[in-house]
């Protein structure tokens, strides 16, 4: 499902008819601060997991305008793509290198493994260092099993961490909220967290339940993605109930992945407009969403309600 056929008409809430809104302006995107980190991030920033939609070209302007809008925040990972989505913001983004905060991910989970893949990155991002790297995609607790094990990935986190080769690590997850929220439960030294969020979230698997209070109370920088749900919540809601009911929450940023430059531009515009929402909008929000919960929406979910029958596959984030 393409984003860009819900987005125009039903981001303002008006008919297909209706002219556009005007060409958004840089700047004026909210920063807050990503917790522990300290750093300041925009509140929605560039996920490169669906540049390959975009086919190269379109995703290096994607990338560009991103950063001349005032975006600060660009989100990537070693399996996007296989590999060239890195290397569009090693096209784009060396220059500025100073005034942005570039992510990757690794989805190895032995230390040599893991080191491998950031040297890639490295390499493709055409840096000496990302300013965060995270473990990737767990899914399952066998695979925190792993990872903590001797010669598991975390030892690679914490040697490029002290090297310098990463400012800051992190982990992410959107199959399970009781995976990731074990990981933090595991290890205390995280700095950051990713996780699916949105306004159906909280009927389902609920990762706004049984995560989010543990990633606040530890202070971690907090990360989302899914905010649409692949574009799927475009049918019945607006692109800024989507967006202000995901930044009205205690999180830091939105990572929104774009396939358009026109795309990019209504994330910003929403943006640059968010003001957020009452408990009680948030509640009504929640009540309508009711109807659309359950994995076939957010499919990347483990499917409880075929209890083992079923597994969601990787759908990117």
């Amino acid at each position: 499902m393409q984003r860009r056929t819900f987005v125009g008409g039903v981001f303002a809430g008006v008919t297909a008819a209706a002219p556009r809104a005007r060409a958004v302006q840089a700047g004026g995107i909210p920063k807050r601060k990503f917790g522990k980190t300290g750093i300041e991030l925009t509140v929605i920033g560039q996920a490169a997991g669906r540049l390959e939609l975009a086919g190269y070209e379109d995703a290096v302007a994607i990338v560009r305008r991103a950063y001349d809008l005032g975006i600060n925040y660009f989100d990537n990972a070693r399996a996007y793509w296989k590999g060239r989505s890195e290397e569009v913001f090693g096209a784009v983004l060396p220059p500025f290198r100073k005034d942005v905060f570039i992510t990757s991910k690794s989805a190895m989970r032995t230390r040599a493994e893991a080191e491998a893949d950031l040297h890639q990155s490295l390499k493709a991002l055409k840096t000496d260092y990302v300013d965060l790297w995270q473990i990737h995609s767990v899914m399952e607790m066998e695979e925190a099993e792993r990872i903590f094990a001797p010669g598991g990935a975390i030892e690679a986190f914490e040697a490029a961490r002290k090297a310098g080769k990463c400012r800051f690590i992190g982990v992410t997850s959107h199959h399970d909220p009781h995976v990731l929220a074990e990981m933090l439960k595991r290890y205390d030294k995280f700095d950051t967290i990713f996780m699916p969020l949105n306004i159906a979230d909280p009927g389902y698997l609920s990762f706004e339940k049984l995560t989010l209070p543990s990633a606040v109370a530890q202070g971690l920088g907090i990360q989302v993605m899914k905010s649409l749900a692949v574009a799927k919540l475009l049918g019945s809601f607006s692109l800024r109930d989507c967006l202000g009911y995901v930044l009205s929450l205690p999180v830091h940023c939105l990572a929104l992945g774009c396939t358009t430059v026109g795309q990019l531009e209504d994330d910003v515009r929403a943006a640059q407009q968010f003001r957020p929402f009452t408990e009680e909008h948030m509640n009504a929000l929640r009540k309508r969403a009711d109807r659309l919960k359950g994995p076939g929406l957010e499919n990347w979910k483990r499917n409880v309600e075929t209890a083992g029958i079923a597994s969601a596959g990787y759908v990117g984030g």
